[in-house]
Parts: C-alpha cells; structure tokens; sequence
C-alpha cells in the first residue's frame, strides 16, 4: 500500500505541471503541496547551502521558506514558474539567517566538504580552500557563482531568476569571478 501511494506520488509530480498542483492547493488540497516540495526540495537545499554554509541551517532555511511560499501562495502569479518565485522567497529567508547569525555573533561559516561535492582524497584541501572564498564573497557575488556553478544556470536562465537583465548577469559573473579568483590566489598559483 505504501509503495502505491508513493508510486502514485511520483507519477502525479511527473504528470503534472507547477501551475496545475499550485491550482490544486488553491482549491484546498494541502497535500497536493507535498508535489511542489517534492520536486523543489533538493535544489532548495543546496541553495540555500550555498548563502548559508551550514548543513543544517540549510535544511532549517530551505524549509522556513517552502512554509512561507505556501503561506503566500495565492500570491503567486500562476501564468509563471514556481521556483523563481520561491527563489526569492529561499533568498530573502537566507539573508534574513545571515543578519541574525551575525548580529548574534555566531560561529562564520562552515566549511562543506564531501557531502556538497564528491571529490577525490587529495582534493579535500583544495574543496575547503574554494568553500572558504566563497564564504567570504559578497551576497550578490555568492548568489551569482551559486546559480551558475553549482544549479548550473545559463546567463538566461539566472536573468530570468533574479528578474533583470542578462547584461547585469554576465557583468555580476565577470566580477564575483574576479573576486573569487583573487581570493583563490594564493591556492591557484
């Protein structure tokens, strides 16, 4: 019976599109929800990893925000797709984390390792090395470096993301790359 039901699940979040499920919990099926989470859930998670930089907190972040959005859902434009909607959502609730966390004087960054990314045993050093410049990227240059490197976005694709131009995009990549690479400096040479 479980198996069924499970089975069932995956072949409506196959079937179905973000607009029709969303129209469905708007009718009141609160359940049809578990759809859009379902199908969200990971590339929400390591987005919010990546402004975050905690496991956890990610965890805790990703799901704050999938709470908000169905809060807010009839809010949404249904003629548009869900996620970069709820990007906005995922980043506001992210940034919010980060100003508390400092106000609070907690712990920077932690630094991901093999549970982000599968790396070969000698290539650890270099994993935290590239963590730990991202960790200290401005907001606008981590989100950027994260939609394109780790989503793996094209320049179109994070324009449509972030609601501006492509020419903004691939100027914010150019300098979150400059920085990045400045940071990385002394690992790369």
């Amino acid at each position: 019976m479980v198996n069924k039901c499970v089975f069932n699940i995956e072949k409506q979040m196959n079937e179905e599109s973000d607009r029709e499920v969303i129209i469905r919990i708007r009718d009141g099926n609160k359940e049809a929800y578990k759809i859009i989470v379902n199908r969200y859930m990971k590339k929400a998670y390591y987005t919010a990893l990546g402004f975050v930089g905690n496991l956890d907190d990610a965890a805790d972040v990703s799901q704050e925000a999938f709470i908000r959005a169905y809060k807010s859902i009839s809010r949404f434009d249904i003629s548009k797709p869900f996620f970069p909607w709820y990007y906005k959502i995922l980043k506001n609730v992210c940034l919010n984390y980060k100003r508390k966390r400092r106000a609070l004087h907690e712990v920077p960054i932690e630094i991901v390792q093999d549970k982000v990314m599968s790396q070969s045993p000698g290539k650890e050093s270099l994993s935290h090395e590239v963590w730990n410049a991202i960790s200290k990227l401005g907001d606008d240059e981590k989100e950027i470096i994260l939609l394109k490197y780790f989503q793996g976005l094209s320049c179109k694709e994070i324009a449509q993301e972030l609601d501006c131009p492509i020419g903004t995009v691939m100027s914010r990549l150019y300098y979150a790359r400059k920085q990045l690479r400045k940071k990385l400096e002394r690992v790369i040479t």
